[in-house]
């Protein structure tokens, strides 16, 4: 074969994987490619496969030729690519060096370069053969598999090539060969609404849980038997476990006793304890994940089940007594006067053992006007006004519970109770209480912080209550106490909901080691694990978030000619933000010559559930 850096005019070269024909050789060779393309190139750019002469590169065409008997002959040798064009079609020409020369490219039988070609192996080819033969049958596969998408349908094996759209759907990943072979693009929303259409997903499933990365699966673990310690007993007093009806993880019950004012929590710190398994488990997790269709628990159901507050005829608790001194002339509580146990009774903490009553909200309205709750919400009151004078902050959006049942969305909207201000009253009191009893006890926890926002207001109408919302500067868990600017609290922490949140469990553990004379965590280790919990809390508070949002929109498709009013929150030239108070849901309109808080009358026009948007047709009433 001649010198492939000496080609001539008409040659057959190989050019990258193509094959040219010479035109001119000179310090660059002009070359000719299929199509007629003419390129310059160095000579080090190409090789010979035969120097020719070839006046068409249209001549290269397919030859018949016995390749597997070439192969056979020469199997473990090495040899040429003009031997083997020999061997193969009985000649050596352009036509069947570029026959032979596709078979080494080929790469089952032969492989090199035309001037060294080895002939492979019959373990390595028949190797090759099976690998071929597998991915060919993936190919008919793969293409039968689109054949199906295409025509919107598909089987129970193709459930696992499609976990591929799943992740680009769950925002795990930006790039899936199905989208892009169907010609969508890989973007969230479009393999959402791929995946509905398909039928893969139920038409209105809930992406945002597995968006952010919540783990969804119950815990199981096991639980350890609640220590045998002494516990006082308080089944003697009327426990009140007030909430909403329906709630399964009761953690908090209020009783009255004289002058003191009894909050009784479940005591999750006596089967969680520090570092143990459970411990770590829920400082991953956060917070209890609560969705429309279901509550998805930072701890195993079975310590809800033995902890909360009224599931047994008796619950243990840790129980936060606060004396005062007269109730009966109680106008307002000053801080000042809540003690604790360093120096007199005004506080007194204990475990304890109570006969909780679970009533709902709507029950417990009716009892506000006697007997033991009638004392509790004095006592309340005057917290309240307590922080008002202090300037907590009031806004009073409205608020719906949103329950999904065999598939139908039920929303609610949530009753302004006496009842409700009764309960969050008395665990922010219980709040403040503890936050001041570890300050001054010295126990590390972790204190909720809000700064005040740059113009402290007092808005009064639903516009300015918008406004002022997102003037506020964000609340922060901290190891050193100060103001909580919102709740009207010189220093406060969440210790009432150690079923639903971590850090009120990290509160107890910290309280009951203190009680125990055991050893407490540092501020440092206090930080550590609330940063590291407060990661999947917030998690959490989006997913529930954005699930609101998804299922709001699922009752405007299930409604779909629905109308109704809303009002006018801010204005954006030729859109306003308003609030639809039926459902709580705040979206954007078009519409123009309003003034804020303006009542407008909607009628739904399109939902796209992937996009999580609404659109609505909008006048003034």
């Amino acid at each position: 074969m001649s010198n492939i850096m000496n080609p001539t005019t008409d040659s057959l070269v190989l050019y990258k994987i193509r094959p040219a024909r010479v035109l001119s050789v000179g310090e660059k060779i002009m070359i000719e490619l299929e199509g007629g393309q003419v390129k310059n190139v160095r000579p080090k750019d190409i090789e010979l496969l035969h120097p020719g002469p070839l006046l068409d590169l249209s001549d290269l065409a397919p030859q018949e030729g016995d390749i597997e008997e070439a192969w056979a002959l020469l199997e473990g040798n090495t040899t040429n690519l003009a031997e083997l064009s020999e061997l193969i079609y009985a000649d050596f020409t352009p036509i069947t060096a570029w026959a032979t020369w596709k078979q080494v490219a080929n790469g089952l039988f032969f492989s090199g370069r035309p001037q060294t070609i080895t002939v492979r192996s019959r373990a390595m080819v028949e190797r090759d053969q099976q690998e071929r033969a597998a991915r060919e049958a993936e190919r008919r596969n793969y293409k039968a598999f689109i054949t199906r998408l295409q025509a919107n349908t598909f089987l129970p094996e193709d459930h696992e090539r499609l976990k591929e759209v799943e992740k680009v759907a769950f925002g795990y990943s930006e790039n899936s060969r199905i989208l892009k072979t169907l010609g969508h693009q890989a973007t969230k929303e479009h393999a959402y609404r791929f995946l509905t259409k398909l039928g893969y997903w139920p038409p209105h499933y809930n992406p945002y849980p597995a968006r952010c990365q919540i783990n969804l699966s119950t815990l199981e673990l096991p639980i350890p038997e609640l220590p045998e310690d002494t516990r006082r007993d308080l089944t003697h007093l009327t426990t009140y476990a007030i909430d909403n009806a329906d709630t399964q993880d009761p953690d908090d019950a209020i009783s009255i006793d004289g002058n003191c004012l009894w909050v009784h929590i479940a005591d999750v710190a006596a089967l969680v304890a520090p570092d143990s398994q459970l411990d770590h488990e829920a400082r991953a997790r956060g917070a209890n994940l609560y969705l429309p269709e279901g509550v998805v628990p930072m701890l195993p159901h079975k310590v809800t089940h033995n902890l909360g507050l009224g599931l047994q005829n008796v619950s243990p608790a840790l129980s936060f007594g606060i004396q005062f001194e007269d109730i009966d002339n109680l106008e307002s509580i000053n801080p000042d006067t809540i003690g604790n146990s360093l120096g007199n009774t005004k506080l007194e903490i204990c475990h304890s053992w109570i006969q909780a009553q679970r009533i709902s909200y709507q029950e417990a309205e009716t009892k506000l006007d006697s007997g033991p709750l009638y004392k509790i919400h004095q006592i309340t009151e005057a917290f309240y006004k307590q922080r008002q004078a202090q300037g907590t902050v009031n806004i009073e959006l409205p608020e719906v519970n949103i329950k999904l049942r065999d598939n139908i969305v039920h929303i609610i909207p949530v009753e302004k109770l006496q009842s409700r201000e009764l309960v969050a009253n008395a665990m922010l009191l219980a709040g403040e209480t503890i936050a001041r009893y570890c300050q001054q006890a010295n126990i590390p926890i972790p204190y909720v912080v809000q700064p005040p926002p740059d113009q402290p207001q007092n808005p009064t109408d639903l516009a300015a209550m918008w406004a002022y919302r997102k003037q506020l500067k964000p609340s922060r868990l901290s190891v050193e106490p100060d103001l909580h600017f919102g709740l009207g609290l010189p220093m406060y922490t969440r210790a009432t909901s150690p079923l639903r949140r971590y850090s009120d469990l990290l509160v107890h553990q910290q309280i009951c080691a203190h009680l125990d004379n055991k050893p407490l965590l540092s501020e440092e280790q206090i930080a550590e694990r609330f940063d590291l919990a407060d990661i999947g809390s917030s998690l959490v508070r989006r997913a529930e978030r954005l699930s609101n949002t998804h299922w709001k929109l699922v009752w405007l498709i299930q409604h779909s000619e629905w109308e109704g009013d809303a009002i006018v929150l801010e204005q954006e030239q030729d859109r306003v933000w308003v609030t639809i108070p039926e459902l709580a849901l705040e979206t954007k309109v078009r519409i123009q010559g309003t003034n804020l808080n303006d009542q407008l009358n909607l009628k739904l026009r399109e939902v796209d559930l992937p996009e999580l948007a609404c659109y609505f047709n909008a006048r003034i009433k």
